[in-house]
């Protein structure tokens, strides 16, 4: 069955699916990690966004319960060169192509995947539809160029919690901001023994306050940290009254609260295998990142705040810890769900910062 990838620009990649029907509109990002695609589609921070994997063969270990960091997928749509039919892996509980069909995410191959990455690098992210069967190719042309159903101020209360809930029983007893959070953050503080309260985006600071924690983590999540501003006051009233970790769009959030400022990177930071450098000793670090967004480094107050962490890529704004306040913050995911687990570290000086306090 034909399909087709329509962008914005008028462009046009051609694939193919398994059924006509198809119709999702959004953001279209490329990952260029080599394994970790059910991680990558059940992320959060993918809420409204045309995933396409630049690895030319997607699903050959499967699917399975354990590397899902939400419940299902959180992408509007897959594009791939080739996803495997028939997958080898002893974890192996359902091959991909089911899984998607399952919860009914459009996916099409047989894309150039190659060629697609390199128009999206030099001309920026933007809109797409991804559609099957036979299509008015100029209407979708059309279509395309309206904002999607799911974006903007739309898209972290799309992935948060609507109540509080907890997860653990032991100590210290961490909030953790829900902006869109992975599994395997939450996973990571409770095999710790820490006591994880998760709270919704919209909750005040009066209200992860009441609940005493010991630390606030600001979660990853979808889209531009300017659409969430209710995120911004909330993080206000926090700082100064418990240690806290921002992490990729907490750490934007973060950084707007401080005063900063963000801007939008011209095609993201998303994959695997991104060069992180430790300005305090020196290191760098192999880091998993997943954001279209960075921090203007020159709009975070210098008397305050100080960068921590650069990209060796670009540059851009990594991390920043806080002068005189008990707050560290980065922009790659330091629980490596999926990727490379040499930033760990910062968890564990998170939970050092709340034993100090």
């Amino acid at each position: 069955m034909e399909a087709y990838l329509v962008l914005e620009d008028g462009t046009i990649f051609q694939g193919e699916a398994l059924e006509e029907g198809y119709f999702c509109h959004g953001e279209v990002v490329f990952n260029t990690s080599m394994t970790g695609y059910q991680e990558i589609l059940t992320d959060p921070s993918y809420c409204g966004q045309i995933v396409v994997m630049t690895y030319p063969l997607i699903g050959n270990y499967g699917v399975n319960e354990e590397d899902r960091e939400a419940p299902r997928p959180q992408v509007q749509g897959l594009v791939a060169r080739e996803i495997c039919r028939e997958p080898s892996n002893w974890r192996l509980q359902e091959n991909l192509i089911s899984y998607l069909k399952k919860h009914g995410v459009p996916f099409i191959q047989g894309v150039d995947t190659r060629a697609l990455t390199r128009h999206l690098r030099s001309k920026g992210t933007m809109y797409g539809i991804l559609t099957s069967g036979p299509v008015d190719l100029e209407e979708i042309k059309r279509l395309v160029r309206e904002k999607p159903p799911l974006s903007g101020d739309k898209l972290v209360p799309t992935v948060t919690n609507s109540r509080p809930y907890v997860l653990g029983e032991g100590s210290p007893r961490v909030a953790v901001y829900n902006l869109g959070v992975k599994g395997s953050i939450l996973e990571w503080f409770v095999k710790q023994g820490c006591s994880v309260i998760v709270f919704p985006a919209h909750s005040t600071a009066e209200e992860i306050l009441a609940s005493k924690p010991d630390g606030v983590v600001l979660s990853n999540g979808p889209g531009n940290p300017k659409d969430v501003p209710y995120g911004v006051e909330t993080v206000k009233g926090l700082l100064g009254k418990v240690p806290i970790l921002g992490i990729c769009l907490g750490h934007q959030i973060l950084a707007l609260a401080l005063g900063g400022d963000t801007f939008k990177l011209r095609f993201g930071h998303r994959g695997g295998n991104h060069p992180v450098k430790d300005l305090a000793t020196g290191k760098v670090y192999i880091t998993s990142q997943n954001h279209g967004y960075a921090v203007v480094a020159s709009s975070l107050p210098p008397e305050e705040v100080c960068v921590s962490h650069i990209n060796l890529n670009d540059d851009t704004v990594e991390g920043f810890r806080h002068k005189f306040l008990p707050v560290i913050s980065v922009q790659y995911h330091p629980e490596a769900g999926p990727g490379p687990t040499d930033s760990e570290y910062i968890f564990k000086e998170f939970l050092e910062l709340i034993q100090n306090r």
